[in-house]
C-alpha cells in the first residue's frame, strides 16, 4: 500500500481544500484514482487515516528492529512507510560498525610500534649505561 499523503506531497494534516488541489493537479492517474477513492469522503479518509497510522507505526518498529526493504526498493511504495533516514539493511549496519572497528585497530597498531620502539631504544640506552658505570 502507498502513502497517498506522500506521493501526493501533502501533510496527513492537510485540509479537504488541500487535497482536493493536490489530487487535480497529480499526474499519475492511478495513483489520482486512488487517492480520490480514499480520501474523496470523509468517511473514508478517516478509515484510510487509521490504516496509515498503523502502517506507519509498523515501519518505526520494523526501523528500529533493523528491518528494512532492500536497498532497490527505495523510493517505492513498498517503502512508503519505512522512517526516512533508516538503515538500508542490518547487513549494512554490521558493515559499517565493523569499519569502525577496524580503522580503530589499524590506528593503535602504530602507536603499539611507537611504544615498542622507545621501550627498545630505552633497553639500549639502559645497558649502554651500565656497562660504562660498571
Amino acid at each position: 500500500m502507498r502513502d497517498l499523503y506522500l506521493r501526493l506531497g501533502i501533510p496527513p494534516t492537510a485540509t479537504a481544500e488541500e487535497i482536493e488541489h493536490a489530487i487535480r493537479h497529480c499526474a499519475n492517474q492511478s495513483l489520482k484514482a486512488d487517492a480520490q477513492a480514499a480520501l474523496g469522503s470523509p468517511e473514508r479518509r478517516a478509515e484510510y487515516d487509521d490504516m496509515h497510522q498503523l502502517l506507519g507505526d509498523i515501519g518505526r518498529l520494523r526501523a528500529g528492529l533493523g528491518l528494512t526493504h532492500a536497498p532497490h526498493w527505495h523510493g517505492d511504495a513498498a517503502n512508503d512507510f519505512s522512517p526516512p533516514g533508516a538503515p538500508t539493511t542490518r547487513q549494512a549496519q554490521l558493515t559499517r560498525k565493523l569499519d569502525v572497528a577496524l580503522q580503530h585497530y589499524q590506528q593503535r597498531k602504530p602507536r603499539r610500534l611507537w611504544l615498542t620502539a622507545a621501550i627498545t631504544v630505552g633497553l639500549v640506552v639502559a645497558h649502554l649505561l651500565g656497562r660504562l658505570l660498571a
